[in-house]
């Protein structure tokens, strides 16, 4: 389901960065990346989304969404 071209759902987000939802929601939250609500879907929009995927692979820093705790 996409808004158009410029807003995209968080797990379309998900699926086009290759971070988790989840880390996309943190994302949001954050600041990081501009969002904002269609009724009840939140929406990313894309063309932050992927500025801020450039950024993180110009700088080296792959992660894709949190780090899972070690089970220890």
């Amino acid at each position: 389901m996409t808004m158009n071209d410029d807003w995209i759902t968080v797990q379309e987000a998900a699926e086009l960065s290759g971070y988790h939802a989840e880390y996309i929601r943190t994302l949001i939250r954050g600041g990081k990346i501009k969002a904002q609500k269609f009724g009840p879907v939140w929406a990313v929009s894309k063309e932050v989304l992927m500025q801020y995927v450039e950024r993180g692979q110009k700088t080296g820093d792959g992660r894709h969404g949190p780090k899972k705790e070690s089970p220890n």
